[in-house]
């Protein structure tokens, strides 16, 4: 299986990037998937410059209802004319980020909720290919959910529960991959909950852990990341790819905890699972 990433917030070989995430998952069996589409169509021309045929992919999936997750999809749809997308039902919901100058519509684009190529899903949903997407609803073993989750709203104004939020695991021989968006109810929360539907835990983990512009003091984000790294060693059979809203510097405190367990996928960049 082969990672690529064609939408991150960071490059370090010199591609265009944004705010926002984008994998394709090119697997050994001749599935051809993108996970999450970014917010424009940036990550359309990413493609092509790596040489990675959108039009070919045969599924995709929206992680869930924030735009620089999903931004892309209507630039996916006019490039892909076969791909079914696996959206939650509640991904197209109005939602909204708190930020000091107010509210900023983070919503997906509803005139495309009711596209036929749309496949609205429930709490786990098994994809065409033998993928499986499930959400992470409470359970009394959560840890907390990440610092700054409490600024995204809902259209109503209470806090979002990302009911909304869906994670991937597609099996590949020896391998289970689970994919996360941001991880908003918490990456610990989500593989436990993952290894609770399977059985057994993930191998391999992939995304972003929102950990990055969440207001904490230096010394409460090293107790957060510290904390978050004493978890993540709960699975020691388990690696991380992490990207996007972890952030660099955030990633850089993980890694000096975690070792070689942990790797950072920038847009551009290449990831082979063997």
């Amino acid at each position: 299986m082969t990672l690529t990433s064609l939408i991150d917030d960071t490059s370090r070989c010199g591609f265009p990037t944004e705010h926002g995430l984008c994998l394709h998952i090119a697997c050994a069996d001749g599935r051809n998937l993108l996970f999450d589409m970014g917010q424009s169509p940036m990550f359309v021309r990413n493609a092509e410059r790596l040489g990675i045929s959108l039009a070919e992919v045969s599924e995709a999936s929206i992680s869930h209802g924030h735009n620089d997750h999903g931004g892309g999809l209507a630039a996916f749809l006019t490039v892909n004319k076969k791909a079914r997308v696996y959206v939650h039902r509640e991904a197209f919901a109005p939602h909204f980020s708190r930020h000091a100058e107010g509210l900023h519509d983070i919503s997906l684009d509803k005139t495309l909720k009711d596209c036929p190529r749309h496949l609205l899903c429930g709490d786990t949903t098994e994809t065409a290919s033998g993928a499986l997407l499930f959400t992470t609803p409470p359970h009394p073993d959560d840890t907390p959910l990440p610092p700054g989750s409490e600024r995204f709203l809902t259209e109503e104004g209470s806090s979002d529960s990302f009911a909304h939020e869906q994670s991937l695991i597609i099996k590949e021989g020896p391998h289970t991959v689970l994919f996360a968006g941001c991880a908003h109810r918490g990456i610990v929360n989500i593989i436990r909950q993952a290894t609770r539907l399977i059985g057994h835990a993930p191998t391999l983990v992939v995304g972003g852990m929102h950990l990055s512009r969440h207001g904490l003091s230096p010394a409460e984000e090293d107790a957060a990341i510290t904390s978050l790294a004493a978890d993540l060693n709960a699975f020691p059979a388990c690696r991380f790819l992490t990207m996007h809203c972890t952030g660099l510097a955030q990633y850089d405190k993980l890694r000096n905890l975690l070792g070689s367990r942990i790797d950072y996928l920038s847009c551009g960049e290449q990831y082979t699972i063997t």
